[in-house]
C-alpha cells in the first residue's frame, strides 16, 4: 500500500540521482566544466577521460550509491515492497540523467542503474561487471562495454536470483533500451571508427593517472556527441 511517504520519497529519489557528482568534483577539484570537455557527459567515463582516477573513483562510487540508496533503503522507510525498490532506482536514474542542478543534462545512467540493481539483483549486477570490466580491457571501448552490459542485464536477471520475479526481468530491460538509447551517439562513433579507445599502453590507459593538461589537448572533434 502506498502512502504520502511513498510520494515524498519517489520525489526526494530523483533529487538524489540528479546531485551532479562529476560536475561538482570537476569545478572543486580542477576549476572546469566537465560539460565542456571530453564528450561533454557527466558521468564517471568523461570524468575519467578529462579528470584521471583520483577523481574518476570518487565519482563512480557516488553515482553507484545515487542509485542503491532510493532502491535499497527507501523501500524500508516507505514500508513498501517490489516493485517500489525499482521505481525509486528509476527515480534516480531518471535525475542522473537529468539532472536540474545542471540544465537537465546528465549521465548516460549506467553507475547509477547498476546501483539501483544491486539493490535488487546483485548477483546479476556482479556478473555484469565482470563482462564490463573483461570488455573494456579487451576491446579498450568503455561504450561497448556498457551497451553490451545493458543488453545482457535482463537475461543475466533472469537466470539469478532477484527481486520481483519476472516482473523485473521486463522493466530492466526497458531501463536498458532507454540506458541503450543514451548510447546512441557512441554506437554512431563506433559504426564509423570514430569512438574514444583506452588503451593499456597509451597515456590515457585505464589505471594511468591522466593529467588535466594533456586529456584537454587531446580532445578532438569526434569526442563530442
Amino acid at each position: 500500500m502506498t502512502n504520502s511517504l511513498t510520494w515524498i520519497l519517489l520525489a526526494l529519489a530523483y533529487v538524489v540521482g540528479a546531485t551532479p557528482t562529476s560536475y561538482w568534483v570537476g569545478r572543486a577539484a580542477h576549476g572546469l566544466d566537465l560539460r565542456e570537455h571530453g564528450s561533454g557527459n557527466l558521468g564517471a567515463t568523461n570524468a575519467l577521460r578529462v579528470m584521471g582516477w583520483k577523481s574518476a573513483i570518487p565519482v563512480l562510487l557516488v553515482d553507484i550509491g545515487k542509485g542503491w540508496v532510493p532502491a535499497g533503503l527507501f523501500p524500508l522507510l516507505a514500508g513498501v515492497g517490489f516493485p517500489w525498490g525499482f521505481f525509486f532506482g528509476l527515480a534516480a536514474i531518471a535525475g542522473h540523467m537529468f539532472s536540474f542542478w545542471v540544465g537537465f543534462k546528465g549521465g548516460k545512467g549506467m553507475a547509477t542503474g547498476a546501483g539501483a540493481l544491486l539493490a535488487l539483483a546483485p548477483t546479476a549486477v556482479l556478473i555484469g561487471f565482470i563482462m564490463w570490466f573483461c570488455v573494456t580491457l579487451g576491446s579498450g571501448y568503455v561504450s561497448l562495454a556498457s551497451i553490451l552490459v545493458a543488453l545482457a542485464m535482463p537475461p543475466i536477471i533472469a537466470l539469478t536470483p532477484h527481486q520481483g520475479g519476472a516482473e523485473l526481468v521486463w522493466l530492466s530491460s526497458g531501463l536498458a533500451a532507454f540506458i541503450i538509447w543514451k548510447h546512441r551517439t557512441n554506437i554512431s562513433r563506433l559504426i564509423r571508427g570514430e569512438e574514444n579507445r583506452f588503451s593499456r599502453t597509451s597515456k590515457n590507459a585505464i589505471g594511468d593517472s591522466l593529467p588535466r593538461d594533456a586529456s584537454l589537448d587531446a580532445q578532438t572533434p569526434s569526442d563530442k556527441p
